[in-house]
């Protein structure tokens, strides 16, 4: 699905809550039906927003039923991320795209969760997400942060902030977390499958937690004692690891290669 001005995606609230109606839901899980699956992710972070950490974590399990596979969504992954980091007070950096309701929707979003949200806006930059380079993000970010945030989370599935982590975190000195970024790391936990990823922030070089499964799902095989991860290379004798993405009206494929 389109992302930025140019896509006009469907990023109302009301919308939003109607594309996780069941039927909308049921229809997406039948396209892949068919597909060999390691585990899915609901990739939305304005859906989450919009309807919340309960009603998304109900999305996860009827997906999950769906399935019978591990299932990740955005935002919870970000919440998950955000306490294994012993984040407390974040500051939430919004898509270009992203209006006011949303922005105080994801504040209130993460402080239903407990965190204390330091800030809640949109980047000034591009529209287009097209057009968004790693720098201006950085630049951007690292200008309009107050010294009172413990770590960033910047929002938006469609918002191309993942070549700015590693830089930024650099210039703030704090953990930065994107929406793919959190939404992989969690995906790859629930798959059972040790990695080592450089260059995308420091979430990645952590151990991962041990993981609840989702209804009906397998319990992740990583836990907090477990060595340092090998490279993917080595997952399922070096085959492909499927992951399954959706992005709000749709379910999309994307496969790693690894």
């Amino acid at each position: 699905m389109a992302v930025g001005a140019a896509g006009n995606p469907p990023t109302t609230p009301p919308t939003l809550r109607a594309l996780t109606a069941l039927p909308a839901l049921d229809d997406a899980a039948k396209m892949l039906s068919t597909s060999s699956i390691d585990v899915v992710g609901y990739a939305s972070t304005t859906t989450a927003y919009a309807i919340g950490f309960d009603a998304e974590t109900a999305i996860v399990s009827r997906l999950s039923a769906l399935f019978a596979v591990p299932v990740a969504a955005t935002c919870a992954s970000a919440v998950l991320a955000l306490r294994f980091l012993d984040v407390e007070r974040v500051a939430l950096i919004g898509a270009p795209w992203f209006d006011a309701e949303l922005n105080e929707l994801g504040a209130a979003y993460f402080r239903s969760q407990g965190f204390d949200v330091t800030s809640s806006a949109s980047a000034g930059l591009s529209q287009d997400p097209r057009r968004i380079e790693p720098a201006a993000v950085c630049a951007w970010t690292a200008g309009h942060l107050g010294d009172e945030a413990e770590g960033i989370f910047i929002g938006g599935n469609g918002f191309r902030a993942a070549g700015a982590l590693e830089p930024l975190e650099a210039a703030v000195g704090r953990p930065v977390l994107t929406s793919n970024q959190v939404l992989l790391w969690n995906l790859l936990a629930h798959a059972g499958a040790p990695f080592e990823i450089k260059g995308y922030g420091q979430l990645f070089a952590q151990k991962l937690p041990a993981l609840e499964p989702n209804v009906g799902c397998r319990r992740s095989s990583l836990t907090p004692n477990q060595p340092h991860p090998q490279p993917l290379t080595r997952l399922r004798d070096r085959q492909a690891l499927r992951l399954q993405l959706s992005a709000s009206r749709n379910l999309a494929m994307i496969c790693f290669t690894l």
